[in-house]
């Protein structure tokens, strides 16, 4: 299972972005990273704003609580999102996996 952490600025969770895929969606994990496949090309930070977007519209919260904290120019990168606990974000993105 994907590992999630609180810390003072938010909940955090790692992710492993495949770019110009077919559609967005979580695809399953690897170690302790969620794979997400995301159709914006990794092109001009279009891969970080589709990521930022999907997982504001997945968790339905406000693009503004979700932020990139690592791995702006890699694949790997660190989602932070200030206003949910772990257990939330949990909740969230294992029913949204599950309905793929």
């Amino acid at each position: 299972m994907f590992a999630v952490h609180e810390t003072s600025s938010g909940t955090t969770f790692d992710v492993k972005v495949h770019p110009r895929a077919k559609k967005n969606a979580i695809t399953g994990e690897l170690g302790d990273a969620l794979k997400v496949s995301l159709l914006a090309p990794a092109i001009d930070g279009k891969a970080n704003e589709a990521c930022i977007g999907f997982f504001a519209k997945l968790l339905k919260v406000p693009r503004s609580t979700v932020t990139i904290a690592s791995g702006q120019r890699n694949r790997a990168k660190t989602i932070c999102v200030a206003g949910l606990s772990g257990e939330e974000i949990r909740k969230q993105i294992s029913a949204a996996a599950a309905l793929t």
